[in-house]
């Protein structure tokens, strides 16, 4: 089911999503889909640096129990500011999260770039995708969560596997993040959330 389609204000609380550092304006696009107007230097992160922690981007999120397979469709950023990206994430609190992102690099690239934090925040670039478009996938399975991105919407490539322990209730959502640039617009164009296990964390299937 895609939770977008047809999305409005109306749906959105009819579903249980609510938002978390609202956007100033998010708009509905035609048929399905949510575009993201965020501000300039926003984002989620606890750098292990102590320098830049964030925790301020739009978010928007539903509870979840249990293991689950989020996936969204989304739009390559259309600015190249570094960390400018949309992302599937799943959280607790301030310290304790993951994040899968279609995010503009620090070398130029476009790539799906994985965030863990257990109180600080474990950061590193997955494959370079030149790509208008993506699919990103976040499965859980207990405290075991596999990370992955398709060309297609059906075959995955691994990103990151990790164990975070988390309570069995936790909220699972879209981000949109500006954390160096002056503000951008995300696409997400499709975003389903399935409370199932999948055989093979591994291959997210």
């Amino acid at each position: 089911m895609n939770l977008l389609e047809n999305i409005s204000r109306e749906k959105l609380a009819a579903l249980s999503l609510n938002w978390e550092h609202a956007p100033q304006k998010w708009e509905a696009l035609p048929g399905s889909g949510l575009r993201i107007y965020v501000q300039g230097w926003l984002d989620y992160f606890q750098d292990p640096n102590g320098v830049h922690i964030k925790d301020d981007a739009p978010y928007l999120w539903m509870n979840v129990s249990g293991n689950f397979v989020a996936q969204v469709h989304l739009c390559k950023p259309p600015t190249t500011s570094m960390g400018d990206a949309g992302a599937l994430m799943a959280r607790l609190d301030a310290h304790h999260w993951g994040k899968l992102c279609y995010e503009s690099t620090s070398f130029g690239t476009t790539a799906a770039v994985s965030v863990v934090t257990n109180g600080i925040s474990d950061d590193a670039n997955g494959a370079d995708l030149s790509l208008s478009e993506v699919w990103l996938q976040m499965c859980r399975a207990g405290d075991v969560f596999g990370l992955h991105y398709s060309l297609d919407g059906s075959g995955w490539r691994m990103v990151r596997l990790f164990k975070l322990s988390l309570p069995k209730t936790i909220k699972v959502g879209l981000v949109a993040q500006c954390p160096t640039g002056p503000g951008t617009t995300i696409d997400f164009l499709n975003f389903s959330i399935e409370p199932r296990t999948v055989n093979d964390l591994r291959a997210g299937i």
